[in-house]
């Protein structure tokens, strides 16, 4: 099924492969979007203590991955999913408005706040209601391309806000080169042409056919990856799915799974999101997880970040979900693009307005 490209370009109706053929490109091109804005030092003469990302869905992930790349730094980075802003934002503040389509309306609504409330705002879109707000108010704009699903458009969403922030609070700038490089090899190893048995994503979708995902990181090293990866299931996949971090699942989700014989646990398939940068205890503890599930009869994969530098590693494992996702939802027969119940809640919502 999955090595048939006529099965895959019946199903795929709007292309999301050749969106994910792209995904190198696109991170080099969001790099020099990132590196071309003409405010950073106006930026690092603000003394910035906290960073704020203000999104939802596809334009949040963004907010989350410079959280992990920047835990080790001096700044406080918050996601915020909401329409308002939390308390502590003021004039020492930088917060980022992302919105995909430029009309997110949790995201216009904490952009508001954050222009009353004296922060520096910088906003990225593709266009929409924000890009005229950002004219309106005079506020840093940066423009992204548009024509695609938001959850495709991550490298565009986060490489300028990580590529602005190392800016300001590293000396030195991630490696780039080689996570174009990395995310390039992975696109060849996971193309619709390489078979089943030498493509990693299209085995590890067979084997989550007709499963509910149990995706497991490690806190402030691939909790984002695992987090992208439940979203990824449910938005591309059409599937339930569930995420959580080592350790703190070792201290509540482990418990259901020793209920003998009330819960049907073959329908669960586990995926660890394993990194190098782990400690020895957390090894461990990944180990000892692995090996209560097995007793259960749960089945689970390994997924290891690849790449030298820490943020090649972190994109290098989300793209690798993606193209997983992808052919996941081939697996099943559904188009990965359309997002009908989410287009819904959008419809009904305006109703309200």
């Amino acid at each position: 099924m999955l090595d048939n490209l006529d099965y895959i370009k019946e199903i795929d109706k709007y292309n999301m492969r050749e969106i994910l053929e792209r995904f190198p490109e696109q991170c080099e091109q969001a790099v020099k979007i990132g590196e071309g804005v003409d405010f950073i030092d106006l930026l690092k003469k603000k003394n910035f203590d906290k960073v704020v990302v203000c999104g939802l869905g596809g334009s949040a992930i963004g907010g989350d991955i410079l959280k992990t790349l920047f835990s080790n730094e001096n700044i406080l980075i918050k996601v915020n999913r909401d329409y308002h802003l939390p308390s502590f934002v003021n004039e020492r503040t930088l917060v980022f408005a992302v919105s995909y389509s430029g009309n997110t309306e949790e995201t216009i609504s904490s952009f508001k706040e954050a222009i009353s409330s004296g922060c520096f705002v910088v906003s990225i879109s593709s266009g929409g209601e924000l890009r005229n707000l950002s004219d309106k108010n005079g506020v840093p704009f940066i423009k992204v391309p548009s024509g695609m699903p938001p959850r495709c458009a991550v490298g565009f969403l986060s490489v300028p806000m990580i590529v602005i922030v190392e800016k300001i609070v590293r000396k030195d700038s991630f490696d780039y080169k080689e996570l174009v490089e990395v995310i390039s090899v992975l696109r060849n190893r996971y193309l619709p042409e390489k078979k089943t048995e030498e493509n990693f994503a299209k085995s590890i979708a067979l084997k989550l056919k007709s499963k509910v995902p149990l995706i497991y990181g490690t806190s402030r090293l691939t909790d984002v990856v695992a987090r992208r990866f439940k979203t990824q299931f449910n938005e591309n996949s059409k599937v339930i799915a569930s995420w959580d971090v080592f350790p703190e699942m070792n201290h509540n989700e482990i418990v259901p799974f020793s209920r003998e014989g009330e819960i049907d646990l073959n329908i669960f398939y586990s995926l660890f999101i394993r990194d190098k940068g782990e400690s020895e205890r957390i090894a461990k503890r990944i180990q000892i997880t692995q090996s209560l599930f097995s007793r259960k009869g749960i089945n689970y994969s390994e997924i290891w970040t690849e790449g030298k530098s820490f943020i090649t590693r972190i994109f290098s494992s989300i793209y690798t979900g993606d193209w997983i996702s992808f052919y996941l939802a081939m697996v099943q027969a559904t188009d990965p693009t359309p997002i009908t119940f989410i287009d819904l809640l959008k419809n009904e919502l305006k109703k309200t307005q």
